[in-house]
């Protein structure tokens, strides 16, 4: 009789040099990213010579502090305080991303775990929503939010925000692939609430998804600018602050090189502590049927 000789399977792995060149790439393409940031402190460190200097040049020659000088200067020339302007875009970015994260997370949740009668025609009307620029619904969300009372109010600025599709979306999405329907069944055979297990078992599930919406939520938020539904001048935000010392003209160029380095460090120091979460989490998370 033959003897019959098993094959052992053979498992593949990237070389060494394999694995070198890919670091190299995300290295590259890493630095090609970090570019603009890099040229936007660049930019606040050069006086006003070198910021206007023709053929321009990426990096400073004679650094300096006076354009942060002369933006604290006009913070405090100001009538209203530019502490203010900043304490506007925080409770804005704030109330409009934890306002969005909630809402967007238990509408997600019952979308996709809770059985009712035209759900999937919600989800649809979700879908083609994202379809439409904000600049569409701008004169309806004026007639709204007259009706309500609450033009020149920071609600103006805030409630919309809990109702970006967006979010719905991402969270839903990721609801369907990475929370399983037997888990949900056994805690409800387990006596659990649906407030419970929408606090207690969905969210951590889904911390990746949360943790991204954060980001993109509040990067949004603390980017607004000049609103139509804000008039006074104590309600406007940071981002309405630096549009003013912009029209100041060349002389204040180098403020407002200054001052968009100081709007960048907000939104990137929430990016990088949440970035590291949500790598963490990825590779945690998958659990399946």
């Amino acid at each position: 009789m033959k003897k019959i000789r098993f094959r052992k399977k053979h498992r593949l792995n990237r070389s060494a040099g394999g694995d070198m060149s890919i670091n190299i790439l995300l290295i590259v393409f890493g630095a090609f990213m970090f570019l603009p940031m890099v040229y936007a402190i660049s930019q606040s460190l050069k006086p006003l010579d070198e910021l206007w200097m023709f053929p321009p040049r990426f990096f400073v020659r004679s650094p300096t502090l006076k354009n942060f000088s002369d933006l604290f200067k006009l913070m405090s020339t100001s009538w209203v305080p530019f502490s203010r302007y900043i304490f506007n875009t925080a409770l804005v970015a704030v109330g409009g991303t934890f306002g969005h994260l909630f809402i967007a997370s238990m509408a997600s949740y019952a979308l996709t775990k809770i059985p009712f009668p035209g759900r999937n025609g919600m989800f649809q009307l979700v879908q083609k929503s994202l379809m439409f620029h904000q600049t569409v619904a701008a004169i309806s969300n004026y007639i709204i939010m007259s009706a309500l009372g609450w033009i020149d109010t920071y609600w103006a600025l805030i409630i919309p925000a809990f109702g970006s599709t967006l979010g719905l979306y991402l969270m839903k999405q990721f609801m369907d692939s990475s929370v399983p329907d037997s888990v949900l069944e056994s805690a409800r055979l387990d006596g659990a609430k649906e407030v419970t297990i929408y606090w207690k078992i969905v969210m951590p599930m889904v911390k990746p998804a949360w943790l991204t919406l954060i980001v993109y939520s509040f990067q949004g938020l603390w980017n607004t600018g000049t609103s139509t539904y804000i008039y006074s001048e104590e309600l406007k935000t940071f981002n309405y602050a630096i549009q003013q010392i912009l029209a100041g003209g060349i002389v204040r160029s180098g403020a407002a090189a200054a001052s968009t380095v100081i709007m960048m460090l907000v939104p990137i120091t929430v990016f990088v502590i949440t970035q590291s979460n949500i790598i963490e989490t990825m590779a945690s998370s998958g659990m399946k049927d």
